[in-house]
């Protein structure tokens, strides 16, 4: 299968590239700059140029591929809202490039995005109160086009995707804790985030493009649920800086933008995942991934 990639160098995109190379699948990538078209001819992948806001390019990208898996987002948590409608405009574009072809379409969305304080399933909505629910458009748009002759699926990831080359929240964490001096949770710090391997999570999006049937919502969940406080304990522990609880009122002064996510339950199933594609994770969950030593270096 030809697999065109968007995000295709970044942390779990290029996890899913090598993924696809050593299944057979042969890669096309969407690239930016030339930096990421020699990362991709690197890891043995085609390059086409253009970006997620370039309409053209995302089109032709799709038209010429017999499936599209789609991880690029602009993570500008500065206008959170236009990243939300870039990426809306793109699936809108990559789904009507594919219509009417029966061709696989997967896309990413976040168990973040579902209510809070109950595990959380792949029948469940998306939560129109979540931090980031501008987000939550991407899903229906994407599942709109399995109605229409596209093998339409989501992903749906947790808040900490990890492994070595993370700059997700968990290394924000660690950065404020060296500023700060203090490895800081929310409350008693029992809320809990859903975590999964980014090599796991790989292999679901391959499995995803190649068997997901139209209109599946999927979850790449190693950890249902990993209590923060537990997080802020490694990274106390490896950073040698005292672990302290902060209130809610606080944890904005503290934590900035981030504060929601550090104070967000969420806990998430993979159960019908694995069910219904036989995917399992076997990679290191998140405290032993952290225990490693990794994250800390430099």
């Amino acid at each position: 299968m030809r697999v065109f990639v968007t995000g295709a160098t970044g942390f779990i995109g290029s996890a899913i590239v090598r993924e696809l190379i050593d299944a057979g699948h042969q890669v096309v990538g969407l690239a930016r700059s030339d930096k990421s078209a020699a990362s991709l001819t690197a890891a043995g992948a085609a390059v086409h140029r253009g970006a997620l806001d370039d309409l053209d390019s995302v089109r032709s990208g799709a038209a010429a591929s017999d499936g599209v898996i789609h991880t690029a987002f602009i993570h500008d948590f500065s206008d959170f809202a236009a990243a939300a409608q870039t990426d809306r405009r793109a699936i809108e574009t990559l789904g009507e490039a594919l219509a009417g072809s029966d061709r696989p379409f997967v896309i990413t969305s976040g168990t973040a995005l579902l209510r809070p304080g109950r595990l959380g399933t792949e029948e469940d909505a998306l939560d129109p109160g979540a931090p980031t629910a501008a987000r939550n458009g991407s899903e229906d748009t994407a599942l709109s086009f399995a109605g229409r002759g596209v093998r339409a699926s989501v992903v749906r990831l947790p808040p900490s995707v990890h492994d070595t080359g993370d700059h997700g929240f968990v290394p924000m964490l660690i950065s404020i804790a060296r500023e700060k001096g203090i490895s800081a949770y929310v409350g008693d710090g029992s809320n809990r985030w859903a975590a999964v391997h980014r090599l796991d999570a790989a292999h679901l999006f391959r499995l995803a493009v190649e068997a997901a049937p139209a209109g599946a919502t999927l979850h790449g969940v190693g950890d249902e649920g990993v209590p923060v406080r537990d997080i802020a304990d490694v990274i106390g522990r490896q950073l040698k800086l005292p672990v302290t609880a902060i209130s809610r009122e606080e944890a904005d002064g503290h934590f900035g933008w981030l504060a929601p996510i550090v104070a967000l339950d969420s806990p998430a199933s993979s159960a019908l995942t694995q069910k219904q594609l036989g995917w399992h994770p076997v990679q290191a969950a998140l405290i032993p991934d952290l225990e490693e030593g990794d994250y800390f270096n430099g």
